[in-house]
């Protein structure tokens, strides 16, 4: 028996719109779970980061060590990763966060490092004689001239997060990556090519709200571009 000709589940196709329809509270759901995951992720890498950065940059001899680790923490496979997290939290939402924090790591320090680097020493100098201690001089002139590489580093780590969140699907907990999975697994075409649509879209959004934030937040980068 053939699949009726406006049946396009039943004939697996690509596209399929009534599979947007039919499937809209899953496919919500998925793209609910992926967003959790990769925010919670990218935002203790950036707890994590700023300080690893911070220490690198007052202390010269911790640079070497700091990122030499944290490169060593980005080459592992990420199924390997897992493996190694996997006594410590288990098959969990927790241990995709872990490893996606690691995986961050190397991309958000070395940036945020490279932006306070790049801080004339000048500046430093004259916020020391205006009375500035070392606290004060970091928040209020050290980060936010490390801002443009810090956010450039964030866009990366963000993007790569939202890739790397489908890999969680081994454990459960992959957001899209649970949809594409199953859906390679039984050749549902329209599921696969959803979902990993829709990974593209969120990764797209992501890195363009980060690029407004950056503009909002460096508004002396855009005068100086200009």
């Amino acid at each position: 028996m053939t699949a009726p000709p406006d049946d396009c589940l039943a004939r697996n196709e690509w596209i399929c719109g009534d599979y947007l329809s039919s499937r809209s509270g899953i496919l919500t759901d998925a793209v609910l779970q992926h967003l959790r995951l990769t925010f919670l992720a990218v935002l203790l890498g950036l707890v994590l980061a700023v300080p690893l950065a911070v220490a690198a940059r007052r202390w010269g001899w911790a640079a070497a060590p700091v990122l030499g680790l944290t490169t060593i923490l980005y080459t592992i496979p990420s199924l390997a990763m897992f493996s190694l997290l996997l006594p410590l939290y288990g098959l969990s939402a927790s241990l995709v966060v872990a490893g996606l924090v690691l995986y961050s790591l190397t991309l958000l320090v070395r940036n945020i490092l490279t932006g306070l680097r790049g801080v004339p020493e000048e500046t430093r100098q004259a916020a020391r004689g205006m009375g500035y201690g070392p606290v004060r001089l970091l928040c209020a002139v050290e980060l936010p001239l490390a801002l443009p590489a810090a956010m450039a580093g964030l866009r990366i780590a963000t993007v790569s997060a939202v890739s790397l969140v489908t890999i969680g699907a081994i454990v459960g907990h992959g957001g899209l990556g649970n949809l594409i999975y199953s859906g390679m697994n039984t050749y549902f075409k329209a599921q696969v090519l959803t979902a990993s649509v829709l990974c593209v879209v969120i990764a797209v959004a992501a890195d363009l709200v980060l690029l407004l934030l950056q503009r909002a937040l460096t508004p002396w980068a855009r005068k100086g571009a200009a």
